[in-house]
């Protein structure tokens, strides 16, 4: 065993069959463009590769200063964002919202009906943080999911006052004061569902810091962290480095949906989404994830204290339940069996339950296929970063698990 395979404790040649299985099921036959991945332990990387192409169209091979949507992977970005205000006393995580958005004082939550027959009734209490960042408040996502419809009748009430993230022209405020008017879908804490919560979250950074979102991530988190490819939108003189987005078609061939060179990615975010809004690269990603598995430091920067952070990736969700008896809705970017979240984080509760290797790590993913996990025990950092939606077409969280975790042998 080298030097590196013994300080990491990861086997060199088991690492390398990520190699195989990528380039013989996926880049081979073409099932996704290209993609990288980053494998890092005890703060050292033992595996970083890029694949394939990152622009079929133009037959650039994956650069590995590529730039990728991340989507939902902004998530925790944002609610480490939120938490660090909490850090500050600005909040305490059972605070009514309210507090900071006046208009969220009077939320009902639906009972039954749709259009004027839709019956509702008063929230049992108040939308708190906690609900907010845990995706426990009654919010939906509009029926705006990939590849899901209109899902339920709150929906189209979303809809009717263009209740818009990615895209919207809304300032936060009016994104705020919009659902302050929509009706709940459960009582807050009381069910979970995949939502427009961490968009909330988003803007009561900037309602409460003063700063636009993009300003305060860049200051409090990216330039300190060292993220420099990170934002909200790609820079011009960056557009070269930014990847093309599939889609797999009905053919299982893949059909572009976002050229790098005309997305809407490459233009100022009229709206920045803390739920779906950024593009960064996979070094950078990494930087996060490290900073999160040492305790909230890195290099220096201290962006959260250690405790804050423990109590992120704790479950909170009420009574300790799993997603799997507890969540609504058909769309999320985790399995549920087994599956707690707490403050922006999924997270293992048991290996048997989910049936793959990991208790206690946390995680989350993006729309385009693209994986983060951490895992403190292991001292172990993943990114997985490719370009295709939607994100449940391939288990690319269970492969890479299985693959990396039997690479573990001290």
């Amino acid at each position: 065993m080298d030097a590196q395979s013994q300080w990491t404790g990861l086997d060199a040649a088991r690492l390398e069959r990520i190699t195989d299985h990528l380039e013989r099921n996926y880049i081979g036959p073409q099932k996704i463009m290209g993609a990288q991945i980053a494998v890092a332990r005890r703060g050292q990387v033992a595996y970083r590769k890029s694949f394939g192409s990152m622009d079929l169209e133009r037959s650039k091979p994956m650069a590995d200063d590529a730039i990728f949507r991340i989507y939902s992977m902004t998530k925790p970005i944002t609610s480490v964002a939120l938490m660090m205000l909490y850090e500050k006393g600005y909040f305490q995580l059972n605070d009514p919202v309210s507090r900071y958005v006046p208009s969220w004082k009077d939320h009902r939550v639906y009972v039954s009906g749709e259009d004027e027959a839709m019956v509702t009734e008063p929230a049992r209490r108040p939308i708190s943080f906690r609900d907010v960042l845990s995706h426990s408040a009654g919010l939906t996502y509009g029926g705006g999911l990939p590849g899901v419809g209109i899902q339920h009748p709150v929906d189209k009430l979303y809809r009717a006052l263009k209740v818009k993230t990615f895209g919207g022209e809304d300032t936060m405020q009016g994104f705020l004061d919009k659902l302050g008017q929509v009706p709940l879908v459960y009582h807050p804490g009381e069910r979970w569902m995949y939502s427009l919560a961490t968009d909330v979250c988003g803007a009561l950074v900037e309602v409460i810091s003063g700063k636009p979102l993009g300003q305060y991530l860049q200051e409090e988190i990216f330039g300190p962290l060292g993220m420099k490819d990170t934002s909200f939108s790609v820079a011009p003189e960056k557009v070269d480095r930014f990847c093309a987005n599939y889609q797999r078609g009905p053919d299982k061939k893949l059909k572009l949906i976002d050229d790098p060179a005309t997305s809407a990615f490459a233009r100022p975010a009229g709206f920045e989404s803390g739920g779906g809004g950024l593009t960064g690269t996979t070094d950078d990603y990494m930087r996060f994830c490290e900073m999160l598995r040492r305790g909230g430091e890195l290099d220096g920067a201290r962006i959260l204290g250690p405790r804050t952070l423990e109590m992120m990736h704790m479950n909170h969700l009420a009574g300790g339940q799993d997603l799997s008896t507890i969540a609504l809705g058909s769309f999320s970017e985790t399995a549920n069996d087994g599956v707690g979240f707490g403050l922006g984080f999924a997270s293992t509760k048991g290996q048997v339950e989910t049936g793959s290797l990991g208790a206690g790590d946390y995680y989350w993913g993006g729309a385009a296929s693209t994986i983060f996990w951490v895992d403190p025990k292991e001292e172990l950092s993943v990114v997985f970063m490719t370009q295709l939606m939607p994100s449940g077409t391939f288990n690319f969280r269970g492969q890479l698990k299985s693959l990396i975790y039997s690479a573990i042998v001290d």
